[in-house]
């Protein structure tokens, strides 16, 4: 991890991020943090964190910064499997690659192709309320874990029954991004990313073979200006767009509904406003990181090439410089301002698709199960730098 050179104007801050009350609720920190300014340097990532709305969406946008890293990561044998896949990714790369990938899925991953998905997610969602139990149940296995992974397997062309070993694969991987990963996190993620990249290379491989109405046989097809993805390239897509896709929609969909019944707020007319103020008030990913490329001062801060600088998404979104009454949970909050989805060159390309499912998911819940109540105070996972709970036990 590239050290910051640290400016003496820079408030430092300690904060275990597996602290349990941060854990449980980390915006007490981010509150002290963006009084202390735009910038603090946070001692246990020995790097600065952009704290403010204004700070992260710049660094979101600013050229200057990027994903890949100036000095190639000294990759340990047990982790090549894992970044082998990494090697491709979109979410890892500046341009021109980054540029040509994200324009090539672009050409499969259309708004037409995700909003004919709303009637199938619907028929999906009825289907899991359908199969409640009577009594009290934890609605994250039920419904909030089964419905985005479903979508993104049937949207890729993959048997529905293989939903529980792309979870696996799935959780697995996306430790690696959570503080206080182990060796055994760490041989499990390239396990994953093996047994993943090994399935998705015979499937890919049937498909050009025998192309289908799928985002697989999409990608193949895809081509702009005479290129087309590489096989590594597409099998790592599709692992985006389900590790990435899936786990941000199940903690922002239980985030979400333990919001709604705490507060004893409903979906009304526009669901879509709600979802919003759920990715502002309580988003899924919590803090995303960035290298700087050439010497460069922002905010008083002087980065020079190779340092890092962390970005505070949930910070942002509490910010009283964006949001009136911040903190306070407001359905029917107008423009609620957020930087959940990231901005920039980075903007998830998955966005529409989580914003289409999570509309859908909490109208029809609470359409079905009026009567939905917590059976359990719920809890939060120990898995920063991600923010979603344990589970979420409930009645209907």
């Amino acid at each position: 991890m590239a050290r910051a050179r640290e400016a003496r104007a820079m408030e430092r801050l300690s904060q275990s991020p597996t602290d349990p009350d941060f854990v449980q609720d980390p915006y007490p920190f981010y509150a002290r943090a963006r009084a202390a300014g735009p910038l603090v340097f946070w001692d246990e990532y020995r790097m600065p964190m952009a704290t403010t709305h204004e700070a992260v969406s710049a660094l979101l946008r600013d050229r200057r910064f990027g994903r890949e890293p100036v000095t190639p990561i000294a990759v340990p044998p047990h982790l090549e499997p894992f970044y082998a896949v990494e090697a491709h990714s979109m979410l890892e790369l500046e341009p021109p690659r980054h540029t040509r990938l994200r324009g090539l899925v672009l050409r499969a991953f259309t708004s037409r192709r995700i909003a004919a998905l709303a009637p199938e997610i619907e028929a999906l969602c009825d289907d899991l309320i359908d199969r409640f139990p009577s009594g009290p149940f934890d609605l994250l296995p039920a419904y909030a874990r089964p419905l985005p992974v479903t979508v993104i397997a049937r949207l890729l062309g993959v048997p529905d029954d293989m939903g529980e070993q792309l979870l696996d694969w799935s959780n697995a991987m996306v430790r690696m991004y959570m503080a206080g990963r182990t060796r055994a996190d760490e041989d499990a993620a390239s396990a994953a990313a093996s047994g993943f990249s090994d399935f998705l290379r015979g499937y890919v491989a049937r498909r050009r073979s025998d192309p289908r109405d799928d985002l697989i046989s999409s990608l193949i097809a895809a081509e702009a200006e005479g290129e087309r993805l590489t096989t590594d390239e597409l099998i790592t897509t599709c692992i985006l767009l389900l590790n990435a896709g899936h786990e941000a929609t199940v903690h922002t969909l239980g985030n979400g509904v333990k919001l709604l019944l705490e507060t004893g707020a409903r979906p009304g007319a526009d669901t879509e406003t709600l979802v919003e103020e759920i990715l502002r008030t309580d988003p899924p990913l919590h803090l995303f990181t960035r290298t700087a490329y050439e010497t460069v001062e922002v905010f008083g801060h002087t980065f020079h090439r190779g340092d890092e600088v962390g970005l505070l998404l949930a910070s942002a979104g509490r910010d009283g410089a964006a949001n009136t009454d911040p903190d306070t949970f407001d359905p029917g909050r107008a423009a609620a301002t957020h930087v959940a989805f990231g901005a920039g060159l980075h903007f998830c390309v998955g966005a529409p698709l989580a914003r289409l499912e999570l509309r859908i998911a909490l109208d029809r819940l609470f359409a079905r199960c009026p009567g939905l109540r917590l059976d359990a105070t719920p809890r939060y996972a120990d898995i920063y730098h991600f923010h979603g709970l344990e589970s979420l036990r409930v009645t209907t």
